[in-house]
């Protein structure tokens, strides 16, 4: 059985460990060892049953441990992971049990699927994607390092570029893209297209202007 590190002591962390407990529990998959955070006081007077191990910077990878990125950021997700690759990590995917994922779908390395999230099929994910309880539908293709935040409708043939946040509650309709490191606001409503490395809120969803 493999040990399994999670990389992030934050909240998401901490949630990230209940769905490995929930894994763990339909089938014992790993050996939770605990967390890495560049923070080691992370968890300071926060009721939790692990522990951080050490920081993530300076952490040995050793043969029989895989890691989770419990990083929802999407440039830090991508500095840290690629940082762990480089010493060898191996990264596992977590999908919650209560999660579906359809048939003939094509998944990178890294996904984190938190609970009741639906993803339909031919759906292509690529890795380290974060996706949290939303819905995911038919063809659409969720690049490398993109987060989806809670609640959300990708609908059918969306695209979500590399990088890309999508913040909780935001509904995208059929067919439109989501550009490169985007960020789109929450409960927004996208209607077109979003460029690459730009800011959306609303409904419908506008740049944001600052």
């Amino acid at each position: 059985m493999q040990d399994l590190i999670i990389i992030g002591a934050g909240g998401f962390g901490r949630e990230v460990l209940q769905w490995a407990k929930h894994v763990n529990n339909a089938e014992q998959r790993w050996k939770i060892k605990g967390f890495i955070d560049d923070n080691l006081q992370a968890l300071e007077g926060i009721e939790c049953d692990y522990q951080v191990l050490g920081a993530i910077q300076s952490w040995r990878v050793s043969p029989n441990e895989v890691f989770v990125c419990a990083i929802a950021k999407p440039a830090l997700k991508q500095s840290i992971t690629t940082s762990l690759l480089a010493r060898g990590a191996v990264f596992a995917n977590l999908v919650h049990p209560t999660a579906i994922i359809g048939d003939f779908c094509k998944i990178g390395k890294g996904l984190i699927v938190t609970p009741n999230a639906k993803v339909s099929p031919n759906v292509t994910i690529g890795d380290f994607v974060t996706l949290l309880g939303s819905g995911v539908g038919h063809d659409a293709v969720l690049e490398d390092f993109c987060t989806i935040s809670g609640n959300c409708s990708i609908n059918g043939n969306v695209r979500v570029k590399q990088g890309a946040f999508v913040a909780s509650n935001t509904c995208v309709v059929p067919g439109k893209t989501i550009g490169q490191w985007a960020y789109v606001g929450m409960g927004s409503m996208v209607i077109r297209s979003v460029e690459d490395h730009s800011k959306v809120f609303g409904n419908p969803a506008k740049k944001l202007k600052f």
